[in-house]
């Protein structure tokens, strides 16, 4: 009979965890955690964001729209436009009159002092280089907003 390397009553898989741990090393901790909490703080500081921009583009420093507009004659186009502010600051306002091939024939950009009323309809009258056939306001900017509204 051969003898066979392990005693009576002891299977090969006693101790075997003990012995891949000396063999191999403890199994480190998991990553998961901390992958996880880094993903939620990422998705906590993208969502701040789109709130704050969110925010940003609903509230303008200024708005402006365009009431009305008469081509007076082959040189000369006027416009009514409505300019609202939510803070005390100056703003030019771009106006475009147009040929029917869409060409601009005459622009002005009218400025709106900081120290005027925050709501104002402002009469604005155009020189164009030949008869136009509609105006256009490309809209208002101010110091804070570079973008026209």
């Amino acid at each position: 009979m051969i003898d066979s390397p392990t005693s009576p009553g002891t299977g090969p898989t006693t101790g075997s965890s003990t012995d891949l741990n000396a063999r191999y090393g403890k199994p480190g901790r998991s990553r998961r955690p901390l992958v996880i909490g880094g993903l939620g703080v990422l998705a906590l500081v993208a969502l701040v964001w789109l709130v704050w921009v969110a925010w940003i583009q609903s509230n303008p420093a200024v708005t402006s729209q365009l009431q009305g507009f008469e081509v007076v004659s082959p040189t000369s186009a006027k416009a009514t436009i409505t300019v609202d502010r939510s803070k005390s600051e100056e703003a030019s306002c771009r106006v475009q009159a147009k040929a029917a091939d869409f060409s601009i024939v005459g622009e002005v950009t009218v400025t709106v002092p900081a120290d005027s009323a925050r709501h104002q309809t402002l009469p604005v009258t155009l020189t164009t280089q030949r008869s136009a056939t509609s105006v256009v306001l490309v809209g208002c900017t101010t110091p804070t907003q570079h973008r026209p509204r």
